[in-house]
């Protein structure tokens, strides 16, 4: 598979060089034209600057997609060097760009990251040009691949292990070992495990359900009201991933009030964190099962944790990882080098 150069242009001035291990986090807007997001574009908006800021706080670095209608009130809460003129059709930066940080590949974003309609995947590849047509002036290198794959539906340690739903092979037309000697060629995967999704039907990310928290150490959502499919996910870890420890987290989970019935919610899901090299942005919904879930995986994990509060983007189906795209070492690199060349 050929490295295909991909690169972005933007209107934004110098960003401050990367720190030692410090991630690259890159977040979309809403175009202000965007029927879909109308209702929430303020809810939004609220949930980027306080990321954002914790982000900056805590070492990491960020920048906000915009269009050039957002751009002067993200400009004003975040400064020019943290946000851009480069409007994305989507909010979820997670899904349509490139998966595995460490050794980046973009798979082909699927229909159901558009609602499955009879048009999803005619939008999904639309939604993900845009992407490309952006990512290729900037030069990022990565691996682009045909299969079929959300960035939702690819959770990895950055030591080889790899989560995704069974949603993967149904798409790709493929067995279990097909999959395994496709992705492991494709990504330098050590070991996969494929679960089957906790609500089949609809997106079946794997980010919903267990997210890595460190090197072979593994955080699942309990399901106390659902004993079988607990079994049966761990036993399907084991069996993908045998030198895993599987940690239980609380799942408090609230789908009471939901966005768009096509994508469920993300409320009560702590497992839907983003995990850098040194730090966790762990979602909070402003429940009292808050202090119980940092406590939990504040014990299992060597990274600092950082409480994002969630509440009011979750019931649209996601929030910290989802909106999330991460960019690490000669990627961040080009891309930063990028925006300083334009700016001068």
């Amino acid at each position: 598979m050929k490295s295909l150069a991909l690169k972005i242009s933007m209107s934004v001035l110098i960003m401050l060089p990367l720190a030692a291990k410090a991630e690259l986090i890159v977040l979309a807007s809403p175009q202000s034209n965007d029927a879909y997001y109308a209702k929430m574009i303020d809810d939004i908006f609220d949930f980027h600057v306080d990321y954002a800021k914790k982000i900056i706080k805590n070492g990491d670095n960020v920048v906000v997609l915009a269009d050039k209608h957002l751009y002067p009130d993200y400009v004003k809460a975040l400064g020019k060097k943290h946000v851009a003129i480069a409007p994305m059709h989507d909010i979820w930066m997670r899904d349509f760009t490139s998966a595995n940080p460490a050794q980046p590949v973009m798979f082909r974003y699927t229909a159901a990251g558009q609602g499955g309609a009879k048009k999803a995947q005619a939008i999904s590849d639309e939604v993900q040009d845009e992407f490309k047509y952006y990512s290729q002036k900037a030069g990022l290198q990565f691996i682009q691949s045909k299969l079929l794959n959300d960035g939702g539906n690819w959770v990895e340690d950055g030591y080889g292990n790899v989560v995704l739903s069974t949603k993967f092979l149904a798409d790709n037309k493929l067995t279990e070992s097909e999959a395994r000697k496709k992705l492991m060629a494709l990504t330098g995967a050590k070991q996969i495990a494929f679960i089957e999704a906790d609500e089949q039907g609809g997106l079946e990310h794997a980010d919903g359900v267990v997210s890595f928290v460190d090197q072979n150490t593994l955080v699942i959502n309990s399901y106390p009201d659902n004993p079988d499919y607990a079994k049966q996910l761990k036993a399907d870890l084991k069996r993908g991933l045998p030198n895993v420890k599987i940690h239980e987290i609380i799942t408090p989970y609230d789908g009471s009030e939901i966005y768009d019935e096509k994508f469920g919610s993300a409320c009560g899901l702590y497992t839907n964190m983003l995990v850098t090299p040194d730090r966790i942005y762990f979602p909070q919904f402003g429940i009292k099962e808050d202090a119980v879930a940092l406590r939990q995986i504040r014990s299992v994990t060597k990274r600092t944790v950082i409480p994002v509060q969630s509440s009011h983007v979750c019931h649209m189906g996601g929030g910290v990882r989802c909106m999330s795209w991460q960019v690490r070492g000669k990627n961040a690199e080009l891309f930063l080098n990028y925006l300083n060349n334009i700016s001068k």
